[in-house]
């Protein structure tokens, strides 16, 4: 299982880069005028910190309105391609050894995927207010998340490494439904661990089901963001190439920091850019 998986990622990998670098070149005359070094730093310092633990998205999404680095509109389709390329290395780098039986992992990849290409869709075709409205959301569910996380809420005590019957049917919906809000935002890896431990799945299978749901649904998901031209492409670029840098140093190098103040710190960060996402988008509709 592990093999077959390596060989998928890896396909994904090569088909991912080949679009992305040929959807590049075919735009290199109309790159948006943002920073190299700025969005170079975001791709670096949100995927380096994403391995120790702290997840990447919701960072990201602050950093990138903070420095006017892309569009609001752009925002969820540019993060989805940037990232892509990072969490595919991630994935064949830390699945080794997945004790998840197989027709569990297999239905919930596939869901997940499912749901990111059907929430592409939709989400590469918000205006940018309704972006913001669901950015917004999507940064409150994330700090609801993080809170619980540091709260040591969210805890697994079950043994299972799988599961059948209705609630397998209930894993792949919920699966669904995240993969969809990945497109939006939605870091995927705090939701599915709650879901692991709430149907008494082994708190061993969550990383694999994590990440794995995540390497699955991203190339899919960002090829319908690059075809709709959803994405900022240059500073999607700008992030991409260090983003995997970082994700070797973070891996293989630093391995572990502590982190729980930037955890806080950044949890802050994220309860105000949603403030700031939300006044964006009702602003003009105080105006009419």
């Amino acid at each position: 299982m592990v093999i077959i998986t390596w060989v998928i990622l890896v396909g994904f990998a090569v088909w991912f880069l080949y679009v992305f670098v040929a959807d590049i070149i075919e735009h290199r005359e109309q790159l948006e005028p943002v920073s190299w070094i700025k969005t170079g730093l975001i791709g670096f310092g949100v995927n380096f910190f994403d391995v120790l633990g702290i997840g990447a998205f919701a960072p990201q999404t602050a950093l990138l309105k903070f420095t006017k680095q892309t569009s609001d509109k752009l925002i969820p389709g540019t993060m989805n391609v940037a990232n892509t390329f990072s969490v595919l290395i991630q994935a064949i780098i830390f699945i080794q050894v997945i004790e998840v039986e197989p027709t569990t992992l297999i239905l919930m990849f596939l869901a997940a995927m499912l749901g990111a290409i059907i929430g592409a869709d939709i989400v590469a075709k918000l205006s940018e207010n309704k972006i913001r409205f669901t950015m917004s959301i999507a940064l409150l569910i994330t700090a609801g998340f993080m809170f619980a996380n540091q709260m040591d809420w969210i805890q697994g005590e079950g043994v299972a490494i799988g599961i059948h019957g209705w609630k397998l049917i209930i894993a792949c919906v919920v699966n669904f439904i995240l993969g969809a809000l990945m497109t939006a935002g939605v870091g995927l890896y705090a939701p599915c661990m709650a879901l692991v431990f709430l149907l008494g799945l082994s708190p061993q299978v969550a990383f694999p089901i994590m990440m794995g749901s995540c390497a699955f649904l991203m190339p899919p998901a960002s090829y319908k963001f690059i075809k709709s031209g959803a994405y900022n492409k240059k500073a999607a670029l700008g992030m991409a190439i260090p983003s995997v840098l970082a994700v070797l140093i973070a891996a293989f190098i630093v391995k572990s920091l502590p982190l729980d103040a930037l955890r806080w710190m950044i949890l802050g960060i994220i309860l105000y850019t949603s403030a700031t996402m939300f006044w964006s988008a009702w602003k003009p509709q105080l105006k009419a």
